[in-house]
């Protein structure tokens, strides 16, 4: 059966691909149970030696992976760029620093000598979005194999071809081979492979409702999950703050990567005194932002189809027939391409779709409160929990509300969240459970095996 790469600019087709027959997908996990004990083999410093190259090969084709994603998915060529050197930051700091995260701990107590150990768990599943369809991959795949396992990538149907690409990238390494394949399956028929006893752990990137999916079907087969799912991050603005950083924060925060992003500014939160201000400040900013082709240079490109486009549309008519103010933006006017506009809402209040649910697009939900406890307090009425930012000049204030008060797997003070390979990432509620990056990240997916030696 064919599927097809749509670029969302024109909706026209790029590409046809077939899905992989069932005895496709079993061959390629006996390949990979194959090669993972030839890699489980392979130290940890001839790991890192081995998958160095990855580095050098995504440098030397940034500019062909950025117009790929251009095509597939409406990123803009800049954001393109800056998804692969995001990368390669990825790739270097693991590679720093995988030797010292899987280093056996020594735990020595009474007449008894422990060791504790991190082994690879086997053949580990990857389903990731296609949101940033480089950026997601190399998050999931570099703490997996640098562990000693092997992966099975189940990318989104939005981007086959970037799925093609990274899987080239990794075959062209001197590593056993098949330690990195690239699985093109349906939706529906992925629960069989999560079930398949073969696969020892699954990681999901994607939304609320498909992490849950997963998360039954994994735990029904006893099997470790992690998931990265949906958000609805609150951006607080207290009257002390530095408005126009707090402003061009909360833009940038949203419009990256035409607020497609889990991360994304989705409920502003400012408090009374300074909202009229605020709003003022923040619509003059986004009349002068550009919408258009993504491979010519413009800050925001189409969203990643027609269904996606439609989708926020209805959710924004929703929330002004439920009193919302439409201040920006809020008609398709490009019915031919998956554009969406700037849109700009105000007034959102609890039980509207702009506060209680996430828009994946570039709409900014504006809300009012009457003080910063109310702030807080509107902040944490959410599903969600991935992440949360604080705009004060009082630090030590903010520090303690991010720690304190705020129900959120991550909290940034006068910046928009982001991601960063030295810090966990990740969230709690409906937003998913595990940590990404850091030294959490690579000890996601392996076996922490104590061994007790009595010395007597």
């Amino acid at each position: 059966m064919d599927f097809f790469s749509i670029n969302p600019l024109n909706n026209k087709k790029n590409k046809s691909f077939k899905f992989h027959t069932e005895d496709q997908i079993r061959k390629k996990i006996q390949l990979s149970l194959k090669s993972q004990e030839e890699w489980k083999a392979t130290s940890l410093s001839k790991r890192v030696l081995y998958l160095r190259m990855l580095s050098v090969t995504l440098d030397k084709n940034k500019i062909k992976y950025a117009k790929m994603m251009a095509l597939e998915m409406g990123k803009p060529i800049e954001q393109g760029l800056e998804e692969i050197e995001k990368c390669i930051w990825l790739c270097n700091f693991y590679f720093e620093n995988a030797l010292s995260f899987l280093k056996h701990k020594k735990v020595n107590f009474d007449n008894n000598r422990s060791i504790v150990t991190f082994q690879p768990l086997g053949l580990i599943l990857g389903i990731m979005p296609w949101n940033f369809p480089f950026w997601q991959v190399f998050r999931f795949s570099i703490p997996v194999l640098l562990s000693g396992n092997t992966v099975l990538l189940k990318h989104s149907l939005f981007v086959p071809s970037c799925a093609s690409l990274i899987e080239k990238i990794f075959s062209k390494l001197d590593t056993p081979k098949n330690i990195y394949q690239n699985i093109r399956l349906s939706n529906e028929d992925t629960n069989d492979l999560i079930k398949n006893p073969f696969v020892s752990a699954v990681s999901f990137t994607g939304s609320s409702k498909g992490g849950m999916s997963v998360a039954q079907t994994a735990g029904s087969a006893l099997k470790k999950v992690l998931l990265e799912l949906g958000g609805n991050d609150p951006y607080l603005v207290f009257s002390d703050a530095r408005l126009d950083n707090a402003v061009q924060s909360c833009i940038e925060g949203r419009l990256l990567n035409a607020g497609q992003s889990c991360i994304s500014a989705k409920r502003i939160i400012v408090v009374d005194e300074i909202y009229e201000q605020f709003v003022e400040k923040i619509i003059r900013k986004l009349e002068q932002k550009t919408l258009g082709d993504p491979t010519v240079g413009v800050d925001i490109g189409p969203l990643v189809s027609a269904e996606a486009r439609d989708n926020v549309e209805n959710q924004v008519q929703i929330s002004i027939k439920a009193g919302a103010k439409l201040l920006m933006g809020g008609f398709i006017t490009t019915p031919n391409s998956a554009f969406y506009p700037i849109t700009v809402l105000s007034e959102v209040r609890p039980g509207m779709i702009a506060f209680d649910e996430e828009i994946f697009g570039p709409v900014f939900s504006l809300v009012r409160a009457k003080s910063e406890e109310e702030a807080i307090k509107l902040a944490n009425l959410s599903k969600y929990g991935l992440g949360a930012a604080i705009f004060t000049e009082n630090i030590e204030k903010a520090e303690e509300i991010a720690n304190q008060k705020l129900n959120v797997g991550m909290c940034y003070i006068n910046e928009s969240v982001k991601s960063d390979p030295r810090l966990p990432f990740g969230g709690i509620k409906h937003s998913g459970f595990g940590r990404e990056l850091s030294i959490n990240g690579i000890l996601e997916f392996v076996n922490v095996k104590t061994t007790v030696t009595n010395k007597c």
